[in-house]
């Protein structure tokens, strides 16, 4: 087996990766590359990236139990498509019944193996039991979807000699698939699939809002239909209530197609089963729009998506431009004076001027602001915590009366620093501990919603809401720890009534971290966090809404972070509050620049 390396589950540079010729390694009883010389370091350009594929050897005659045992684990890491070298090492009768594609068990250094005599059977008898032990890190399930795990991993192998050959073949595999940490990032890679938002039906823009379901997919086996197949099924059970497909029902790949591949335009044809042929125009486009984002997730180089019918017909396609991805005109903060202020073109500009509008104005001292994700409006909570404010960025605005206030004793008891969503909608959460509350504000004013929060045990100490306006991440804080957890917000609306609210299904995005003090939406998928592990230092790291961890590094390190900014698009660069340098900005590819030495808040729309 490799050698487990340290770190989680990694993603391409760049997220970029394409599938060339593959070379083919055959290692008799190892299916794990050496951490020295790991081919995946060397850089090339996307189109001339070469996959080594890694296959291991089927058992040889006479093989001991162990070997047996151990030759099996070792299959389970190779670029086998369907497991066909594992199945040799089992009986014909559970060959035919084992389902790799059930789960994925990820432990921390992979599964050791020892005989079990508590079990009984001895090697003279054709009967052996063997254990396998390791420490669990994460699953993956049967929709490729994935969740942190933790504690022990124990469960049995059973092996039986067989009376006419006289060879060792395992009779009971242990479930699913089995794996060490270093061999799940060697051959699993995270990849988002797209859905559209059932219950916003449009954004600010007035188009229909893209949700990015995350999900795992074998790097080295084909993964572009495997990826396919993942998005016709249809979304992960955790964001199925809130998204919804314009693939219909029952949508397969056409019968006899196993393999998909752009062409030399960068254009993918898909060909799919009847129950796509008699979709409309508009239905269609969709399902191609649904198809290019998840490709281009996975192959950044494609261009195109063609669906075809049946028959063999073109039924739409969809292209998009490059570059076309907008991101935001500013980065907003407060100044030494707690007005809100703006630079354009976070990257270079060092030019900070105060917003058109009352919040600019200095007026009303502001502790933290939210800029609404199209930038025509911003709501900002004055500087005791205790009220918060909804005014357009635009001359002559005026601030008005507050459209939340907050009785908490002391400032840390009062509001937190509230954040837009695609509908316009704003959030806010209430710390006063007599009546802690998370409020809705749809689109940014009126009567409050209170949004219901039926799993949360804990105060919410900070929010942000997700561009598709169907995920909240929020981090919470009982007792001495605070965590970091994402939720989905569910929606029932009524006519003529306020919508009913709900939080849901929250789980934890930083597993690891003890204490997170600050977070921002870093890509459709994507968090940046500030915290530490238990007797650890502070840090700032990367880590996916399903709690594993990105590929790539983390940011430079920096002290006394305070806040943290990010936007979704991920060529714009992070900002950060420092208690030592005041706002910064991290360029890729630099180190942290100073922008205001007396400032706080920064933000990015949202």
């Amino acid at each position: 087996m490799g050698v487990d390396r340290e770190g989680g589950v990694r993603r391409r540079p760049g997220r970029a990766v394409a599938y060339g010729a593959c070379g083919v390694v055959l290692l008799a009883g190892c299916a794990s590359m050496p951490d020295s010389g790991d081919l995946r370091d060397v850089e090339s350009t996307p189109r001339q990236d070469t996959q080594v594929r890694v296959f291991a050897m089927p058992p040889r005659d006479d093989a001991a139990p162990g070997e047996i045992v151990q030759g099996f684990l070792e299959a389970l890491t190779s670029d086998d498509p369907n497991y066909d070298t594992a199945r040799k090492y089992l009986t014909a009768a559970a060959a035919q019944k084992w389902r790799p594609d059930r789960s994925t068990t990820v432990l921390a250094d992979g599964p050791s193996t020892q005989p079990d005599p508590k079990a009984g059977g001895r090697e003279d008898s054709g009967n052996l039991t063997y254990t396998l032990v390791g420490s669990r890190v994460a699953t993956v399930d049967a929709q490729q979807a994935y969740s942190p795990d933790h504690g022990p991993y124990n469960r049995n192998v059973h092996l039986t000699r067989d009376p006419k050959s006289g060879q060792w073949r395992i009779d009971a595999p242990p479930e699913g698939v089995v794996m060490g940490k270093s061999d799940f990032q060697r051959n699993y890679t995270s990849v988002n699939k797209y859905y559209f938002a059932s219950n916003t039906s449009a954004g600010t823009t007035g188009q229909p809002v893209t949700v990015a379901d995350p999900v795992f997919v074998r790097e080295r086996v084909d993964p572009m239909t495997q990826l396919v197949r993942s998005l016709l099924k249809g979304p992960t059970s955790w964001l199925k209530p809130v998204v919804r497909s314009s693939f219909p029902t029952g949508t397969e790949l056409k019968k006899g197609v196993d393999s998909l591949a752009p062409d030399d335009q960068n254009k993918l044809t898909v060909p799919l089963n009847a129950r796509a042929s008699r979709v409309g125009t508009a239905k269609c486009t969709e399902m191609a729009t649904q198809m290019l984002l998840t490709l281009q997730d996975l192959t950044p180089t494609l261009d195109a998506v063609e669906l075809q019918g049946a028959n063999g017909k073109r039924l739409c396609d969809f292209a998009r431009e490059r570059g076309s991805a907008k991101g935001p005109e500013y980065l907003y903060f407060l100044d030494d004076k707690h007005r809100l202020v703006r630079m354009a073109d976070a990257s270079s500009s060092t030019s900070v001027v105060p917003v058109p509008g009352a919040l600019g104005e200095g007026d009303k001292p502001l502790r933290s602001v939210a800029v609404s994700r199209d930038e025509h409006d911003a709501a900002g909570v004055g500087y005791d915590g205790k009220s918060l404010y909804v005014t357009s960025l635009a001359s002559g605005g005026s601030l008005g009366d507050p459209v939340v206030h907050s009785q908490g004793a002391t400032s840390d008891d009062r509001l937190t620093t509230p954040s837009w969503d695609a509908r316009g909608d704003l959030w806010v959460a209430d710390r006063d501990r007599r009546d802690p509350r998370l409020l809705l504000l749809e689109q940014g004013g009126g009567r409050p919603v209170e949004v219901r929060t039926p799993e949360l045990s804990g105060r919410i100490k900070d929010v942000r809401v997700a561009a598709d306006g169907v995920r909240i991440a929020l981090i919470v804080e009982q007792g001495d720890k605070q965590s970091l957890l994402v939720g989905r917000i569910e929606r029932e609306e009524k006519s003529g009534e306020q919508p009913v609210v709900s939080v849901l299904e929250l789980r934890s995005a930083t597993p690891g971290l003890e204490q997170v003090t600050a977070m921002s939406w870093s890509g459709d998928s994507r968090l940046v966090v500030v915290g530490r592990e238990q007797d650890g230092v502070q840090q700032m790291r990367f880590v996916q809404v399903d709690g594993s961890t990105p590929e790539g590094p983390a940011p430079a390190a920096l002290t006394g972070v305070k806040a943290v900014a990010a936007s979704e698009n991920d060529r714009v660069p992070l900002a950060a509050y420092s208690e030592d340098d005041g706002i910064v900005r991290l360029p890729s590819g630099a180190q942290w620049q100073k922008i205001a030495k007396e400032g706080s808040a920064p933000v990015y729309p949202g």
